[in-house]
């Protein structure tokens, strides 16, 4: 009866309303069907009637409740007294009337919470959408806590018959005598229950109680394969080991993390597939761009654009591979500062120093100029123009791979300047990152709190530069007293095995990124301080170490440009063609001018001419504005619009780098030089 009338009430506001082209003459429909659905237009007698039929059936049930309820009661007396049971049976069947109990009491007061939002949604006004809105958060909430408990009431009868089972092994190993392998596998099975009891840590019981933990409706998939039949056996392994995919509202992929049962071996299955197909691909992309004449790593970017969510759309842990990717990074900037000695630092520090931060308040000032025109907010203006002002350090040191280190004697060499003023930006990425929840809060504040604001900041700059000194005083020590009794320990241990060596280098280019990491400094610093450091104990080190690392930071390094790659729209490309080229061209032409510019003030007259390649080289907008735009879209700080412009202009300037760098090399490099330069 009551689903006839919600039946009816929809049909009344439904069909009058298609035809109706008066919005008056709809609203007035509406207002009829609520008038009729709270009864005030029906006849009163069929409204007593409906009241009284389901007042009476209501107030049955709960009668019938409130009998079975006492009866459970009885029964649980019953069966605790009951002397012929044995422990395990009593609590299994005490479990199994309290769960039931507790649905009793659920559903109960489930029939409440559904008049009660009844009542909430008539007396509401359906103009209001905030209202409406709030009644279905609420709707919502309790649909999610009764999933939850209805979830823990299945979890608590697996429990339930686990206990029988137990109890009725227990009660036929009482009834025969066990064989001696009977009696050990019956150890072992309770030891394994010990231990499964021990490394279990109730991470769902124990958070969902902590404050800022949601409830959320998730979806659970498993592998859509062509013959289900066939595996079947297959998914319900998966199924069991708990491998399948899950799905939330807002459409967030998941994958497992850390299982229940620690005892079983798991493997991402995805994730293997995934990287097992970017390895495959990246080989033809990359012979590809290898005939042509571009660098590899536009090959493996295409890889990730064709297997990523603008092309085919086969990578499935797409946070996996980037956190893989991650690490190619790390070993890049590794060798990197393995090829830059602390003597080459030495020489060109106040140049690397003064480079960035003059092109930085440049691009800054720039940005705010046309923010102001533009009418863009100015936390705005400043974080793009801080993304744009920051290069790219792995693209720079592949074009600088094998490269000459000088053209004459005294001259100051183009690639330490270079790859000086790149360690400056990656620096300044780690204070920016800082910065960002100070630049958050700024552009939702007063103006009353901007001196506020800016003291933060100021305060947060104190605290970075506080935090290089410690690093650089740290790596002081570590030069002077224990690398070279680390390394020299290592080359002993590893004679005729290099697996000690890079695992010993590995794990020491990992310190340092966890301490720079401690210190609020941006990991990457620690990867490179890390290859300086080792540097500094001879050209044969360094050559026997870079023979080590090098296969292992190709191979990762096809993993990180492939998951740029995966983040690379073409087609948002296509529709933005002439808007995005006008952009990055402007981008590029003035990074250009303006490191011209700064290089032209602070280099000296005997080294001017290296300035165009290291112009050239800072012309291009880093990768790691991929992760800034991410982090400042979910801030809040720019719109979806933004982002994409930034993506796309991103990979537009690192498609042009090398031509610009050729550019550069053929006009300012000698030609018997040229060769080892490209």
């Amino acid at each position: 009866m009551k689903a006839t009338g919600f039946i009816s009430l929809w049909t009344l506001v439904s069909l009058p309303c298609g035809p109706l082209a008066n919005p008056a003459e709809r609203e007035d429909v509406v207002k009829h069907a609520i008038k009729l659905h709270r009864g005030k237009g029906a006849v009163i007698a069929q409204r007593k009637q409906w009241v009284l039929e389901s007042c009476r059936k209501l107030s049955g049930l709960l009668r019938q409740k409130n009998v079975v309820h006492n009866k459970l009661k009885n029964a649980i007396r019953a069966v605790e007294k009951d002397a012929g049971l044995s422990d395990e049976e009593k609590l299994f069947q005490v479990h199994t009337f309290e769960i039931f109990q507790k649905e009793l009491n659920e559903s109960e007061n489930s029939v409440f919470q559904a008049i009660h939002g009844l009542q909430r949604a008539l007396q509401g006004d359906y103009k209001d959408v905030v209202n409406m809105k709030e009644s279905s958060r609420q709707r919502l909430e309790a649909l999610r806590e009764a999933a939850i408990k209805e979830e823990m009431e299945y979890v608590e009868l697996l429990a339930a018959e686990k206990h029988q089972v137990e109890a009725l092994k227990n009660m036929q190993h009482q009834n025969k005598s066990l064989s001696m392998l009977d009696e050990i596998l019956e150890d072992v099975r309770k030891a394994a229950d010990r231990l499964e009891e021990e490394i279990e840590e109730h991470a769902f019981d124990d958070n969902k109680s902590v404050r800022g933990v949601n409830f959320e409706a998730v979806l659970r998939v498993e592998e859509d394969e062509a013959n289900s039949k066939r595996n079947a056996s297959k998914r319900e392994v998966e199924d069991d080991l708990g491998l399948s995919m899950l799905i939330d509202s807002q459409n967030n992929q998941y994958i497992l993390t850390k299982p229940r049962d620690s005892t079983i071996p798991r493997a991402d299955h995805h994730f293997i597939k995934d990287i097992v197909t970017i390895g495959m691909l990246s080989l033809p992309c990359g012979w590809l761009c290898t005939t042509i004449g571009l660098p590899t790593m536009f090959g493996y970017i295409i890889c990730g654009v064709l297997l990523g969510p603008s092309g085919l759309n086969s990578i499935k842990s797409i946070v996996q591979v980037e956190t893989l990717g991650e690490f190619g990074v790390f070993f890049t900037l590794f060798l990197v500062g393995l090829e830059f000695s602390p003597e080459r630092l030495r020489k060109v520090w106040k140049i690397s120093l003064q480079g960035p931060c003059y092109m930085t308040v440049l691009m800054i000032a720039f940005g705010l100029l046309w923010g102001h025109l533009l009418q863009i907010r100015p936390t705005q203006s400043v974080f793009i123009s801080t993304c744009l002002s920051l290069s790219s350090t792995p693209l720079v040191s592949r074009f600088l791979a094998g490269s000459v280190r000088g053209d004459k004697e005294g001259d100051i060499d183009y690639s330490s300047v270079l790859l000086g003023m790149l360690v400056m930006q990656d620096v300044q990425l780690g204070l920016f990152i800082a910065v960002m929840p100070t630049l958050i809060q700024a552009g939702v504040s007063t103006y009353s709190s901007i001196f506020k604001e800016i003291l933060r900041i100021l305060i947060l700059i104190g605290q970075i530069l506080f935090s290089l000194a410690a690093v650089f005083l740290l790596c002081l020590v570590i030069k002077t007293y224990l690398i070279g009794p680390y390394y020299r320990k290592l080359h002993t241990e590893s004679k005729g095995n290099k697996e000690i060596l890079i695992l010993g280098i590995t794990a020491f280019t990992f310190l340092m990124l966890t301490i720079t990491e401690l210190l609020d400094v941006s990991m990457e610093l620690g990867c490179f301080l890390a290859g300086a450091l080792i540097s500094s104990q001879g050209h044969m080190v360094t050559e026997e170490i870079m023979c080590c690392i090098e296969p292992i930071r190709d191979f990762l390094a096809i993993i990180f440009f492939a998951s740029i790659g995966l983040h690379v729209f073409p087609t948002f490309v296509i529709y933005e063609l002439t808007v995005l080229l006008f952009l990055t061209l402007s981008v590029v032409i003035m990074k250009f001018v303006l490191a011209v510019l700064v290089l032209s003030l602070i280099l000296p007259k005997t080294s001017q001419y290296i300035k165009w390649i290291v112009s050239a080289g800072l012309a291009q907008v880093s990768e790691f504005s991929f992760v800034l735009g991410s982090r400042a879209r979910r801030a809040g700080i720019i719109s979806r619009e933004v982002y994409l412009l930034i993506l796309s202009v991103t990979t537009l300037s690192l498609l042009l780098a090398p031509a610009l760098w050729r550019a550069a090399i053929m006009k300012c490099v000698p030609r018997p030089e040229r060769r080892s330069s490209t």
